[in-house]
């Protein structure tokens, strides 16, 4: 008769659950949840397992592009309002004996006939978000696509998910960012999408996990919750839009009918699910802490960006405006924002306002 003994796990050096690139039955587990998650994501971007490469999350995915492409010599482009993973990476670049150039912008979109005369035989990388996580602004990336032609284009898609198509041919590009945070109750996982025939060096060395690119120990479950987060919103995508949509618009009529001096801070593609205000003459820093101990979770800006004095960079990039940058306020909803609470943020908003300009 034959018996199977209870396992005991003795590898806790490795981890103290299943290491993915261990070679016991707890490993060879992890490894399969690891590799199902990847497929999963690669499935919903339409690309090959291989392409996918795990990260700590956006930040991570934006660096390797960034670094891992260009070197000394080289000559690159990003847009101004991307987020700071992406800009503080192209200071860096230039520390490093890389030509940065910010891409050309005209009426809320990349120019592409201003960018048609930048070009060189050395522009190596364009590097741009899909859409815009402090306005909203969906860019044209494949009118970049079609300009830079075989020029690498990175697209940091992390804000895209809930209410766009994410595949890689949708954006034209050639690596993409995504970031689980973004999509889900999951923080500390992120993906860059990119195909081996990409050069891509690593930023620094360890086990060689992840193609040798993104070195440490990979976590399983995270992927695994990752990857169910990204299928959620591509199953719910078209639906949020018209509920955000809806949402959105009625933000916009009635909080215009309720306040003077304030402007919307929009492109003329937009996901629907961010709106951005600038409320003029207004410390809006002070109508957020207002706003919070009503019970609304608003923002200023990107949460990376919180301490500048500059105010919002992306609206500073995009009007030029100072006193515009300095004043806004962010509002982005989710699929659990229900029609009753926008009722209550707007009532909010309207007294916060009102005291503010009254003090």
């Amino acid at each position: 008769m034959f018996w199977k003994k209870k396992r005991i796990y003795l590898d806790y050096a490795a981890g103290a659950s299943g290491n993915p690139s261990s070679p016991h039955e707890e490993g060879r587990m992890a490894k399969k949840m690891l590799e199902d998650a990847r497929r999963d994501i690669a499935r919903l971007l339409e690309v090959q397992s291989d392409d996918v490469i795990f990260t700590s999350g956006a930040t991570e995915a934006n660096a390797l592009a960034i670094l891992g492409v260009a070197k000394a010599g080289d000559h690159v482009l990003y847009l101004p309002s991307s987020h700071a993973s992406i800009v503080e990476n192209m200071k860096l670049l230039a520390e490093r004996g890389v030509e940065v150039e910010p891409l050309p912008i005209t009426d809320w979109r990349v120019d592409c006939e201003k960018l048609k005369k930048m070009l060189r035989p050395e522009t190596k990388l364009v590097s741009m978000d899909a859409v815009c996580g402090e306005t909203g602004i969906i860019w044209n990336t494949r009118e970049v696509k079609q300009v830079i032609d075989k020029i690498f284009l990175h697209v940091d898609a992390s804000q895209a998910p809930m209410t766009e198509k994410i595949t890689r041919a949708h954006f034209g590009a050639d690596m993409m960012t995504l970031d689980a945070s973004k999509v889900g109750d999951v923080r500390g996982i992120g993906a860059l999408i990119a195909h081996r025939t990409i050069p891509l060096k690593p930023l620094y060395r360890g086990g060689g996990q992840e193609r040798g690119l993104r070195s440490g120990s990979e976590v399983p479950e995270l992927a695994e919750k990752f990857a169910a987060a990204l299928g959620t919103a591509a199953y719910n995508r078209e639906s949020f839009r018209v509920s955000a949509k809806h949402m959105r618009t009625r933000l916009i009529n009635e909080i215009t009918n309720a306040i003077k001096n304030m402007c919307v801070n929009e492109g003329h593609s937009q996901a629907p699910h961010i709106l951005n205000l600038s409320l003029t003459g207004r410390d809006t820093d002070y109508l957020i802490a207002l706003l919070d101990e009503s019970g609304f979770a608003v923002s200023t800006r990107s949460a990376c960006e919180t301490d500048s004095e500059e105010g919002s960079r992306a609206v500073l990039v995009l009007t030029g405006d100072v006193e515009r940058a300095k004043s806004t306020l962010r509002i982005s909803c989710g699929p659990n924002v229900q029609e009753r609470e926008i009722t209550h943020f707007v009532k909010a908003l309207v007294r916060a306002v009102s005291f503010v300009d009254n003090e």
